[in-house]
Parts: structure tokens; sequence; C-alpha cells
């Protein structure tokens, strides 16, 4: 196949991504969570990070943010506290319940990932995850400025 080849390579990932975050949606509203709830469970986990630290490592905006911490705070699994190190900011502290969710969702996540990955031969599923993650880390890493940027998702963490 040739530099352009005939594959729509946009849409593939497309419905790829939109198949996978739809599939782990399912899974983990099961157990209460949402795959950007998850995200941010994960990354605050032992951190002591700020929710601004946290959007930006897992690539949402501050208003999702705080709605997603908002919830998290409702449910029992995190709460805001003061920095140990600044006390103008709050830092995310992940509660034990907030733990023990996060390990089912690490455990559903894992088996959801396990199912789709395991659905390709061996030599087929370490190309693309390879390939795929040279990309994001390469060519793909920084994006190309855009008067309309298309929408950012929450998918960065998912991922890891």
């Amino acid at each position: 196949m040739g530099a352009t080849g005939c594959i729509d390579l946009m849409m593939l990932l497309h419905r790829t991504a939109h198949a996978l975050e739809t599939e782990l949606t399912a899974r983990l509203a099961e157990i209460g969570l949402t795959p950007r709830a998850r995200c941010v469970l994960s990354a605050a986990l032992d951190a002591e990070l700020t929710q601004t630290e946290i959007a930006d490592l897992v690539g949402i905006d501050k208003t999702t943010m705080v709605v997603t911490l908002d919830a998290l705070e409702a449910a029992g699994h995190a709460e805001r506290k003061l920095s140990p190190t600044d006390r103008r900011a709050r830092v995310v502290a992940v509660t034990e319940t907030g733990r023990e969710i996060s390990k089912k969702a690490d455990g559903v996540y894992a088996d959801v990932v396990e199912s789709v990955l395991g659905s390709l031969p061996d030599d087929e599923r370490e190309g693309m995850v390879g390939g795929l993650t040279r990309l994001v880390e390469g060519r793909l890493s920084t994006p190309v400025q855009c008067e309309k940027p298309p929408r950012k998702r929450a998918l960065r963490q998912a991922v890891s």
C-alpha cells in the first residue's frame, strides 16, 4: 500500500477508540465508575497532585476535571485536601473506598484490554500497540495549530 493508500486511518482509529471506550464505559458502569473517573483516580493515587496537574496528566479540561472530581467526592472515592507544601493549593487524595474501586476498575480495564488485544494474533497485537505508541510519542505527540481544533478526549491514561 502506498503512502496515501486507500485506507482511512482516522476513521479506523476513531471507530476502534469509540468501540473500546463504549465497552469500557459499559463495564465500568457495573461498578459505578466512568473511564474518566478511573483515569482521575489512577492519576491521584499516592501522587499528591492538584486537580490542575491531574487534568493536564490525563488530558481533560479544567471544567471537566471539576465535575469529575465533584462526582468522585460525592461517591466518597476522593477528597480535596490542603497541600502539605503550598497552603494555597489543594491536592486530590484518594480515600480507602476510592482505592478499592480503583483496584476493581483496573481489573475491569485489564479484562477489556486483554479481550480486545487477545482477539488479534500475537504478532499483530505487538505491532499495533508498538506502532500506535511510536505515533503518539513521536509524529503525533504535538498537535498542529488549528483555528477550530477537535475536542480533546479523555483517553490518554485509559490506554495505560
